[in-house]
């Protein structure tokens, strides 16, 4: 259940930077459009960024 919490935080305050970062007025359907638009495409690059890591990680040789 914490780590429920603790990813719904990630959300909700990653959302919060975003609106912040740009100016973004969340009445206005255009904003709610750009919106939508930086936070799909801040998502998305986390994926990729997990998926290089996990795949430098994986390429590592671990044993001495």
């Amino acid at each position: 259940m914490k780590i429920l919490i603790i990813i719904l935080m990630f959300f909700v305050i990653s959302a919060l930077i975003i609106i912040s970062n740009n100016g973004l007025a969340m009445y206005e359907q255009e904003n709610v459009e750009k919106f939508s638009d930086l936070y799909l495409e801040y998502i998305n690059q986390i994926y990729v960024n997990s998926q290089t890591i996990t795949g430098e990680v994986v390429e590592l040789d671990w044993f001495p």
